[in-house]
């Protein structure tokens, strides 16, 4: 009986070491656990990024102010009963007028 308890404990042992210690024991338990945590806040991003690009879209393919107005920003058009004016504003200062020469009259 005493031989039979000891090889169950050597046995429990063993088990155990190998569940603590060996490469897909625990560690890689929790390595993989982390991996899905990671991947899934990436999802949760790319499914926040699709919701907004699906109702981009649709506004697109429904009106016609989401175009006008992409046509606007994007491609600098104009429409056809507006005038387009252009502020520019000076980026250096201007240089100041060139001193005139004075000559000397000849008498």
């Amino acid at each position: 009986m005493r031989f039979f308890a000891a090889i169950l404990v050597l046995a429990l042992i063993s088990l155990q070491a190998r569940l603590w210690f060996s490469e897909q024991g625990l560690r890689e338990v929790s390595r993989l656990r982390a991996a899905i945590e990671t991947q899934a806040t990436a999802n949760r991003e790319q499914l926040a990024r699709n919701r907004q690009l699906v109702a981009e879209v649709t506004d697109l393919k429904g009106g016609l102010s989401a175009l006008e107005e992409r046509a606007r920003s994007e491609l600098g058009m104009v429409g056809n009963n507006e005038t387009f004016y252009q502020v520019v504003t000076a980026t250096t200062p201007v240089p100041p007028a060139p001193a005139t020469l004075v000559t000397a009259r000849a008498r």
